[in-house]
């Protein structure tokens, strides 16, 4: 299957499913209607930041420098997009392995980190974290960057271009699917999955 037959088999996957549509910034009772398993549109401003970054923005605040943008009531991808062709916003987007980020995310959730985007577990710090706080994590579909490139209306570095495709980005986002995979109250799909289908 190449990846545009990828893309579209996703796409299809998601319609199939239903989906309820969200809008960042996002409160956190927003955040509190969402529960593992529903399948989402998201819409709005969501910003971009991987390892190098988050690594960056956590010196910054041990330097007692601001975060290039507020956590507060907003969503961070983790994804590192390719080069740009000729007339696009942004090229392939699709998520990384959000393990990677695990060490730095408990402390944006604290100051009010409202979701996360990316693909793969967490660790209990970040599920205790994102319980306590009122953060959901949503997985991006796998495989299918040119997809959620298609999704992304506008693209702008905020912070650290030096990194390259690792730098933080303001992303302007329409009807980008995802799936909740551990919403507010600590529900995860990659647990509860796995056992559901061992037992079937």
């Amino acid at each position: 299957m190449d990846k545009r037959e990828n893309a579209a088999a996703a796409e299809r996957t998601v319609q199939a499913a239903g989906e309820k549509q969200v809008r960042f910034p996002m409160t956190r009772e927003q955040a509190a209607q969402l529960r593992a398993g529903d399948v989402v549109k998201i819409s709005g401003v969501i910003y971009v930041a991987r390892d190098a970054a988050h690594k960056r923005m956590t010196e910054d605040l041990a330097a007692g420098k601001d975060l290039p943008f507020d956590p507060m009531d907003n969503a961070v991808y983790y994804m590192g997009p390719s080069p740009a062709r000729p007339g696009q916003v942004i090229g392939s987007a699709g998520p990384t392995t959000a393990g990677r980020m695990d060490k730095y995310t408990p402390e944006l959730i604290r100051r009010g980190l409202r979701a996360m985007i990316g693909k793969g577990r967490r660790t209990q710090a970040v599920k205790d974290a994102a319980r306590e706080y009122g953060c959901v994590y949503l997985a991006a579909v796998g495989g299918a960057g040119a997809l959620l490139a298609s999704c992304i209306k506008a693209s702008d570095v905020l912070a650290y271009p030096e990194l390259g495709p690792e730098a933080v980005r303001k992303l302007t986002v329409e009807d980008m699917p995802a799936v909740v995979v551990l919403d507010a109250e600590g529900h995860d799909l990659y647990e509860t999955e796995p056992a559901r289908w061992r037992e079937a």
